[in-house]
């Protein structure tokens, strides 16, 4: 049996952009902001040495992971593929939530939405420590 393919969309934004490394702390704090906005299911937030997991649903921690991980590596393996630059974000829209990936440096972000959750809204806050 074939596992039918839920993602009904892939966005890979690119752009070179410098990237300074931003606190840790920082983005836990605007990402905590972000989980009070309307259809904001949760987020990861990774560095090489701590992660900080918030989501509604703890029993899906797993998949949310695997979700997140896969996400920003291929968002970057496309990237590569095509020459298009440094990813500046990855959007992947299901058939019930879709997830904004990104990375700041050395730490790596991922928000869960539900599927008609603003999602510019949260782009923009996070968009903010680029500068």
């Amino acid at each position: 049996m074939t596992k039918k393919k839920q993602a009904e969309s892939v966005a890979a934004v690119t752009e070179s952009v410098a990237i300074e490394t931003v606190p840790m702390e920082d983005l836990k704090a605007s990402l905590e902001e972000i989980k009070g906005y309307d259809g904001v299911i949760g987020y990861i937030l990774r560095n090489s040495t701590s992660a900080a997991i918030d989501l509604k649903d703890p029993s899906k921690l797993i998949e949310y992971a695997i979700l997140s991980s896969s996400s920003i590596d291929a968002g970057e393996e496309l990237s590569e593929l095509f020459n298009l630059g440094d990813v500046k974000h990855v959007v992947i829209g299901g058939k019930n939530i879709k997830v904004l990936s990104l990375a700041f440096g050395e730490n790596k972000i991922s928000v869960f939405l539900e599927k008609n959750a603003d999602l510019e809204k949260v782009l923009e806050k996070l968009q903010s420590f680029r500068g």
